[in-house]
């Protein structure tokens, strides 16, 4: 049943039930695990998102409180558990995300699109200066997988980190190839009307 929908739909959820998949946790505690994880580059996550999306997925039955905890002084912290229900609806929302690309808007892609308006001085310098961001985003990445491999961390727990540095250095080539041609003047640019 793909693209039907959920009464949670927002990523963060899908962040949070597999977190729970390993064991129940706090919604401080799964913060602190996205982020020690750096899952916050794959997830949008702010703490009061993530607050959120816990009330949300306990509402839609796909996690139920486990017990509330108080550590010394610290506030009560409520510990969230995933349930049979959720287990199946986070499988199927995964299975769903993997196999069907699903139309998105990214703000470059956008930008893109009115490239011509920059001139081809202008656009040319925007796009290397954008590659050698991504190059740098690459060298990150690429140096975050050897730590984790280092680390022995299976590389299947961090495979969005490779997919990440492919798509960061396909966009890169792209900048580049472009970039070169506004330069060569192979790619033809309009004459200015005003």
């Amino acid at each position: 049943m793909a693209n039907r929908k959920r009464p949670v739909s927002n990523l963060l959820g899908l962040a949070v039930l597999g977190l729970l998949l390993e064991r129940p946790m706090h919604p401080y505690e799964m913060g602190a695990t996205l982020r020690e994880r750096n899952k916050d580059t794959s997830f949008k996550l702010r703490t009061g998102s993530l607050y959120d999306v816990v009330e949300a997925l306990d509402q839609a039955g796909w996690i139920t409180e486990q017990t509330t905890e108080r550590d010394g002084r610290r506030p009560e912290r409520t510990v969230y558990s995933l349930t049979e229900l959720g287990q199946s609806e986070f499988v199927q929302w995964l299975d769903e995300l993997v196999r069907a690309p699903v139309k998105e808007y990214p703000s470059f892609l956008a930008a893109v699109s009115y490239l011509g308006a920059l001139g081809p001085e202008r656009a040319a310098r925007a796009l290397e200066e954008r590659a050698a961001l991504l190059d740098t985003e690459v060298r990150g990445l690429t140096e975050a997988q050897a730590e984790a491999i280092a680390q022995q961390v299976p590389r299947l727990f961090v495979i969005e980190a490779d997919y990440a540095a492919a798509m960061a250095h396909a966009e890169r080539t792209w900048c580049t190839r472009t970039a070169q041609e506004i330069r060569k003047g192979t790619l033809a640019w309009p004459t200015p009307t005003v």
